[in-house]
């Protein structure tokens, strides 16, 4: 008879880094935390319609390669300068992915890809690309997933995303409620709108919640509400970026007395689950802002140096280079063609 009442399942347990621990050995810089401060407050001016331009998330699926990371960033720096009258471009840098069943959870996870989970080494190449980025003056976007990772890692983040399988949560609504960037809330997986209308209103009011510290303590938090909080429409069990869609949403917001601010996730299934149809949905996107739509301030694509996506392979030199572990992304070259033409076809709105 098995008389195990405690761990019954565990199968071992390993003590990480505390958060404060981490922020030592990896601090942000003084000109990082500059850069940060300035692209939260242009996320929320965009938001708030104080800024005119439109924000994009652009970037990998996911992170697995830092160097890979590096360079796409660079790149995107290079275009954010070439368009920045009209469009302000945030880099897409996820470290942990949610998964229907199982699968690879990201780089904070498992950053060997190999089921070792040594979430330590994770962490610490999450945080030291995280503060390269902001010492590069590039804006940096990621999904809250994990409710404990946001201590080690949210002050080098500009926007936040929390995902169509955790927008009903009520963790991850109260942890929202306590940060300090604005918070996107995707529809849920079936196309559902008022989980997500419910969560901004759940993350906009003081919540009171448990957590961890910097010192890695388990601690009460009373939060005093993210009132920079707001919709992603990244389709269901059918697309709904088209102009009915837009326009329901617009009403269902009103209806709840919330500001009429909508992103649109041109991936997921408003793409039909094909990287390939992102072009597309930006181009009806395009359209309605020029003629006339005031609700969609942002757009999100899924963007890598090479189109598609990869198996991850036991030899790890063996893989593609620039290339997606998780959801197919379009290649750099499209990317710019993309943005360019919706920044030129905004641009004579705008002006």
């Amino acid at each position: 008879m098995d008389n195990q009442i405690h761990n019954k399942n565990i199968e071992s347990e390993t003590t990480i880094i505390s958060p404060i621990e981490l922020n030592k050995k990896i601090p942000i810089s003084e000109m990082g935390k500059s850069n940060i401060l300035a692209s939260r407050k242009i996320v929320n001016d965009i938001l708030l319609k104080k800024d005119s331009r439109l924000m994009l998330i652009v970037g990998p699926c996911s992170i697995h390669d830092i160097d890979a990371a590096k360079e796409y960033a660079l790149k995107l720096k290079t275009l954010q300068e070439e368009l920045k009258e009209s469009v302000y471009l945030v880099m897409r840098v996820y470290f942990e992915k949610p998964r229907t069943t199982v699968g690879w959870k990201g780089l904070i996870s498992d950053p060997d890809m190999d089921n070792s989970l040594d979430v330590d080494k994770g962490l610490h190449q999450s945080r030291e690309l995280l503060s390269w980025l902001a010492d590069q003056e590039i804006p940096s976007a990621t999904e809250a997933l994990n409710p404990i990772t946001p201590q080690y890692l949210a002050d080098l983040i500009s926007w936040c995303a929390i995902g169509a399988r955790t927008t009903e949560s009520q963790t991850h609504r109260e942890m929202s409620s306590g940060l300090s960037m604005t918070v996107g809330f995707k529809n849920g997986t079936d196309g559902n709108l008022n989980m997500a209308i419910n969560a901004i209103k759940a993350c906009s009011s003081p919540q009171s919640f448990l957590g961890i510290n910097d010192k890695g303590q388990i601690s009460t938090f009373k939060a005093k509400g993210n009132k920079s909080a707001h919709i992603i429409l990244r389709g269901g069990k059918k697309s709904n970026y088209h102009i009915a869609d837009i326009i329901e949403c617009e009403k269902l917001l009103e209806k709840n007395d919330l500001a009429e601010r909508i992103m649109v996730d041109c991936s997921h299934d408003n793409s039909n689950q094909d990287y390939r149809n992102q072009g597309k949905v930006i181009e009806e996107i395009t359209k309605q802002i020029v003629s006339g739509n005031k609700s969609i301030f942002g757009l999100m694509l899924e963007s890598n140096l090479f189109a598609g996506k990869q198996k991850i392979l036991d030899n790890k030199n063996d893989m593609e280079y620039g290339v997606s572990v998780t959801d197919g992304c379009i290649d750099w070259e499209e990317t710019q063609s993309i943005i360019r033409n919706f920044s030129e076809n905004i641009s004579k709105k705008l002006s």
